[in-house]
Parts: structure tokens; C-alpha cells; sequence
């Protein structure tokens, strides 16, 4: 009886393992390929004023071509089920099967199942579900298949072929093609309507993106509908960035939903002819990212301004994380760094950050940079560095080295006489959005990107196993980092000037080069201080009105212990965005503009967007800086946790890793701390020794201590902050 029942457990344990490995199946394809046809498929959806606008740069495509093969080694038979997109064969161990067989079945023993998909128009992509074997990311995948017939018949590859592991978005439904990847929706309603004209506006009460649904649409002509991120926009039915044209001919009422989703908080509907609406809703369209990291403290207007901030971010995150939802929607290189890093501190959602950069980096060879922005080719390389930082993924820097080193060997290519980056036809050097701000000569920033870049080059070569590259990229990094103090810093200004020409340093200093210098740790401690004093707390150097670069800077004051700076300038200059009424955080705000000022740029007088990705900076701020959680070794095997109030009377949050949320609470008497992974340090300035359970305080230097945290435990630390 016992080894009746013994055999029963057996049989179902067998048939429970068998259900998870089948439910382990998901769409894969050549790495990279969905990435870049997905993204070509949201970028090209920009639309000014009803004309199609398209992207500035190259577009790469998909290998049209893919073959997919692994071994497996069978128990017992197995009938597999095959899902391809695209025209295809089948073979098991070389010999092919007629026909496009929908399941097929492998004998037990080891064999090589491998199949070849033909698509010119999306991506070549396959599902294999069978209750071992099932398509994932270990199969191997190439472009460039090469196959031989030995002299027994048998199929070889002697040709030197690089395959690689596929690639995949965990798409585990198999009736769902990846080249129909959407988004999901959710229906929501206008929160006020008023009748204007031939028509009525709709107030959604926030900033939104989706697609607008009309109910009950009829009769014959036209309906025009004008979008608003602002009500002055959508009134303005001549100089709205954004709209619609419904042409219709029908005598029963209908609903009709918009093709494109739109940016907009304000929705100005106007018929023409017989044509009559009864109102208008929305489908909501969202990335399903969890909501991990958190703030809150006792100043209610940050927790606004960390509020607006996120819910501005999980706007910009969508199939990829984009610059702003009213007018590009691109996927441009600097804006999705500050993304990557805003990321880390609230959803943790690795999926996303892999796709950008794969999409972002396209195809070889490699023509121009990135966005065709030299900083956006160095920002590339830093995005890497630092999301193996935070995951600890090695496998992503492995795959993605290859295109790292051919993207690098176009820039080495590109230096000039002076072993130096400067402006050549066909690039654009941006740094910021920044009124008389030269690009001309070599400038001191694009040196010290190009430095952070080599750097993260022999980072990677190591995790790839590229032991001559690790030496010579390091060498590369030092060289040029020694180069931009011998020629850029000017002892006299205690900083580093802005550019060079003519192989002479200019008299101008920008906070740029200066404030990255800082948190890169180019700096000695004499140094960062006088950069401090000299260039951050110096009103003489031109101030920055770009949320884009007040990131930067407000991250270099804090990594110098600025935090109660910080929070003032955090409270200021996203504050005041929230006192002129903003829902989402904008592209630009400068204080001293005044009414319909804040919403013009690029000489339109609605070409701001007022929901920029970049806006988002104080979630990264706060996670980092204030709750002070930081990796110090990849994906938080160890890390640190330097709580620092800024002012505040308390807070509390918590910082996602790949392994579980860490909980930060902290007021002037208490520190609260638990984790569910890595070894953390937490580093506690008092005037008087902490007090713990369970742990020991060590004294680091007068007034400063620490304590070790370990995995799964609480602590409740009594301090006098």
C-alpha cells in the first residue's frame, strides 16, 4: 500500500512538473530583431497636425531569415506543438519533415530539433510547446546559417557560424503573433464637458494618453477633433500640435474609436455638416509595470512632487521608455538613460530597460551615432554599465558586447589629432536644450562621456571574456581621463572649462563637464569642493532650465552631501510646476515665463511637451540620495543604505532590486531597515552611539558608524541625527 501511494505521488509530482515546464514556453526570435521592428512601429506613429513625421536616423529592420535549433535529451517520446510567424520548415536531427506541420513528434533519446522561418514583413518568430520541450531564451539562434553535408549525409556546420542565444518579451501566449504586441487598454471618462461651438470640450482631469472613443456618431461630414495638453491647445484648432479628421456618411448612430493613441488632458470635438456626437470617452493605454518603489515624507509637497513624478515616468514607459507622449515618442538615447535610472528606483522592470537598448543600438555596421547625437552614442554605453549594476545580468552585457564593440569602433574612428572628440559632418551635439550654449571645437563633456564609455567598455569585455579587449579599453580610459585635466582644467577658474579651441582652452565654464565630473568620481576631494563652490553654488555660471540637465545637477550636489539644497531647489522648481496647475512634470519650465509662455518652444506656441520623461528626476533623487539605497557590488549582492533626512522631520519608502523591495524609514531619532536580499551597509551619522538589536555598531569616524544588514531580518535603529 505504501509504495502504491509512494507511486501515486510520483505520478503526480511528474505530471505537476511537467505543466511548469510547459508553462515556461514563450515566442522567441533573432536577439534584438522585435525590439527594433516594434520600435520602428511606435516610433513612425508621429503625427503633427495629421502629417505623418517621421524619425531623423537610419532605420534598421529584421533578419528576414532565422534558423532556430537545440538539443534535447528525452526521456520518452514527446508530441511537440509548433506556432511559427513567418514560412518555415522543420527538421529533427538534419532530415526535414514535409509540409508546415503544426505539432510534430520527437522519439526519446537526444535529438536536435531545429526550425528555419522565412518573413520578410515582421519578425520571424516561433513557439514550440510540448511538456519538456518548449521554446525559451536557451535556444540557439542565427542569421547567417551555413550548413554542410558531410560525406555520410549527415548536416555539420564547419563554417564558422555565430550563433546566439534568442531572444524573447515572455510571450507565453502562442495564439498571439509577437508582431500583434499592443499595449492594454482600460475605458475611462472625460471628468467635465462643456458645449463649445459645434461641438463641446472634455476635460480627462489630468494628463493622459490613449485612444479617444466617440459615442453615438452620425450623419454626414466631418468631425475634427483637436487635442490639448493644455485647454488653450485644444481650442486653438490652427496651432494644436495634434488631431483628427473624421470623414463619415452614416444616418445611425455609431462609435467610433481613434487609430492612433494621443497625448491630452483636454479634447476639443467640432462637427461639420449634419455630423453630431453624443460625447466622447478614452481607452487608457498602459504599460502593466508594478508599482514597487515608493516615498513619503512629512512634507506634503514632495510626496506631490514624487507623486506627479511617477505617474509622469509610468506615462513615458510604454513598449519601450520614451522622451514625451505629446510629440515624438521616440526612443532617444538621453531621455531613456534618466528612464533607466528612474526605473531602478520605482517599477524595476528589467524587460523594458534590455528592450530599449537593443532598439536604441540597431543593426551593424554602424554609420552614425545613436539618435545621430554624439552624447546619445556615450549615454548608450552608460545605460549598460549600469544595468548590470542593478540586475547583475551578464548574460544581456555577453549578448549585447558584440554591438558594443562595433559601436565603439566607430567613434575610436572618429577622433581627431588630438586623440580628441569634436563635431564632424553628420553629427549633432546636443548636451541641452541651452540658449548661446557652443557646440564648437572639442568640447570638455563629450570627453568625459567618451572616458565613462571606454570605461564601461572594459567592464564588459571582462563579463564577456574578452580579456585583450578589458586591457585595452582600460588603457584607453585612463588616457584620455589623464588628457582632460591636462587640457580642460583650468586652475585659476578651479574648474573645467567648457571647450577647447584651436588647441586652446575658452574662458567659458559650464556646469556640464563640471557636475558629471563630480558623480563619476573624476575628482579629488579638493577638487569636487571647489567645483562645488565655484561652479554648482556660482549664480555667475549660466543656470540650466532643463529638467534634463537638472537631473545631473541636482545629483552631483547630492553626492556631495547637498540634500537640504535640494530639497529647497526640488520644492522650487518642480513645486512650482505643480502652482501653475501641472499634472505631469514638462520638457521645460522656466520660472520667469509668465501664462501661455510655459507652453511654447521651438517657436511654436505649443511645441512644449508637458509631460517629459525627463521630468521625472526626484524618483531617482529620493530613492538614491535621500532614502540613500545604492548597489555597491551587481544586483545588490552588497549594498548601502545612507539615510539622509535633507530637512525633513521623517520619511519612509522603499527601493525595488531584482529580489525584493527594500524598506527605509527614518527620522531624527530612528532608523527602521529591512531587506530580502544581498549584505547592505547602513551608514548612520549621530552625535551619540546607535543603538540596535542584533547587530553590531562600528564606529567609522567621529560621529559616523555602521551596521551590517543582513537578508530577512528587521532593524530598528535609536540614533541622534
Amino acid at each position: 500500500m505504501k509504495n502504491l501511494k509512494k507511486l501515486i505521488l510520483i505520478a503526480i509530482f511528474t505530471c505537476l512538473a511537467a505543466q511548469l515546464f510547459a508553462q515556461k514556453a514563450t515566442w522567441i526570435w533573432y536577439p534584438g530583431d522585435l525590439d527594433i521592428y516594434m520600435s520602428n512601429v511606435m516610433q513612425n506613429r508621429r503625427t503633427e497636425r495629421g502629417a505623418f513625421f517621421p524619425v531623423f536616423w537610419k532605420m534598421d529592420s529584421h533578419y528576414v531569415l532565422v534558423d532556430f535549433h537545440k538539443e534535447f535529451n528525452l526521456a520518452q517520446s514527446e508530441e511537440v506543438k509548433l506556432f511559427v510567424e513567418g514560412t518555415y520548415n522543420v527538421k529533427i536531427d538534419g532530415q526535414a519533415i514535409a509540409g508546415f506541420p503544426k505539432s510534430i513528434q520527437i522519439p526519446a533519446g537526444k535529438h536536435k530539433l531545429s526550425l528555419k522561418v522565412y518573413n520578410q514583413a515582421h519578425v520571424p518568430a516561433i513557439f514550440v510547446q510540448g511538456k519538456t520541450v518548449v521554446s525559451d531564451e536557451t535556444w540557439l539562434t542565427t542569421f547567417e546559417d551555413k550548413e554542410w553535408i558531410d560525406a555520410s549525409g549527415k548536416t555539420s556546420d564547419k563554417s564558422g557560424t555565430t550563433f546566439v542565444s534568442a531572444g524573447s518579451w515572455n510571450l507565453t501566449d502562442p495564439t498571439k503573433l509577437p508582431s500583434q504586441f499592443k499595449l492594454p487598454v482600460v475605458a475611462q471618462s472625460a471628468v467635465k464637458t462643456e458645449k463649445i461651438n459645434n461641438g463641446s470640450v472634455s476635460d480627462f482631469g489630468k494628463e493622459t494618453f490613449g485612444f479617444i472613443k466617440v459615442h453615438g456618431l452620425k450623419g454626414k461630414g466631418r468631425l475634427s477633433i483637436y487635442y490639448g495638453e493644455s485647454k488653450e491647445e485644444a481650442l486653438s484648432t490652427d496651432k494644436c500640435e495634434t488631431l483628427d479628421y473624421l470623414y463619415i456618411d452614416r444616418y445611425q448612430k455609431k462609435d467610433s474609436i481613434m487609430p492612433l493613441s494621443k497625448a491630452f488632458r483636454y479634447v476639443n470635438y467640432q462637427s461639420e455638416g449634419s455630423v453630431s456626437a453624443d460625447s466622447v470617452s478614452m481607452l487608457y493605454e498602459y504599460a502593466p509595470v508594478t508599482e514597487r518603489g515608493s516615498f513619503k515624507s512629512s512634507d506634503e509637497e514632495l510626496n506631490k512632487i514624487y507623486d506627479v513624478a511617477k505617474y509622469t515616468f509610468h506615462l513615458n514607459t510604454r513598449e519601450f521608455f520614451i522622451d514625451g507622449i505629446k510629440r515624438d515618442r521616440w526612443v532617444w538615447s538621453g531621455d531613456a538613460y534618466q528612464s533607466y535610472l528612474m526605473n531602478y528606483y520605482s517599477f524595476f522592470d528589467a524587460p523594458t530597460v534590455k528592450r530599449t537598448l537593443l532598439a536604441q543600438r540597431g543593426k551593424d555596421p554602424v554609420t552614425a551615432h545613436i539618435n545621430t547625437i554624439m552624447d546619445y552614442s556615450f549615454y548608450w554605453f552608460l545605460g549598460i554599465y549600469d544595468y548590470y549594476k542593478f540586475t547583475g545580468d551578464q548574460k544581456f552585457v555577453q549578448d549585447i558586447y558584440p554591438r558594443m564593440q562595433s559601436l565603439m569602433t566607430y567613434i575610436d574612428g572618429r577622433k581627431n589629432k588630438n586623440g580628441l572628440l569634436e563635431w564632424m559632418p553628420g553629427d549633432w551635439i546636443f548636451i541641452d536644450w541651452a540658449d548661446k550654449l557652443s557646440k564648437d571645437g572639442e568640447v570638455s563633456f563629450e570627453q568625459l562621456l567618451y572616458a565613462r564609455s571606454l570605461e564601461t567598455m572594459a567592464l564588459c569585455a571582462k563579463l564577456a571574456n574578452d580579456t585583450e579587449g578589458a586591457v585595452k579599453y582600460d588603457q584607453q580610459a585612463k588616457v584620455l581621463k589623464a588628457k582632460i585635466f591636462e587640457l580642460y582644467w583650468n586652475q585659476q577658474k578651479s574648474a573645467l572649462v567648457h571647450s577647447r579651441i584651436d588647441d586652446k582652452q575658452t574662458d567659458n565654464v559650464t556646469r556640464y563637464a563640471n557636475m558629471f565630473g563630480i558623480f563619476f568620481d573624476y575628482f579629488s576631494p579638493e577638487q569636487k569642493l571647489a567645483v562645488k563652490e565655484n561652479v554648482l553654488l556660482n549664480d555667475k555660471v549660466a543656470k540650466i532650465t532643463t529638467p534634463y540637465m537638472r537631473f545631473y545637477e541636482l545629483e552631483a550636489l547630492c553626492a556631495m552631501g547637498e540634500q537640504p539644497y535640494v530639497l529647497k531647489e526640488m520644492k522650487n522648481y518642480w513645486g512650482g510646476m505643480l502652482k501653475l496647475g501641472a499634472t505631469s512634470f514638462w520638457e521645460e519650465y522656466n520660472p520667469d515665463k509668465k501664462g501661455t509662455e510655459h507652453l511654447a518652444m521651438y517657436g511654436r506656441p505649443f511645441g512644449k511637451s508637458l509631460c517629459h520623461a525627463w521630468g521625472a528626476s526626484p524618483i531617482y533623487l529620493l530613492g538614491k540620495y535621500y532614502l540613500g539605497v545604492q548597489p555597491t557590488t551587481p544586483g545588490y549582492e552588497t549594498y548601502t543604505i545612507e539615510p539622509n533626512l535633507g530637512g525633513l522631520a521623517w520619511m519612509e519608502g522603499k527601493v525595488p532590486t531584482a529580489n525584493g523591495d527594500i524598506s527605509v524609514y527614518c527620522s531624527k531619532q530612528e532608523i527602521k531597515v529591512s531587506s530580502p536580499t544581498g549584505i547592505g551597509k547602513l551608514k548612520v551619522k549621530s552625535k551619540t552611539r546607535p543603538v540596535v538589536k542584533g547587530a553590531e555598531v562600528r564606529e567609522v569616524s567621529k560621529g559616523s558608524y555602521e551596521i551590517t544588514i543582513e537578508k530577512g531580518k528587521n532593524y530598528s535603529v535609536k540614533y541622534s541625527g
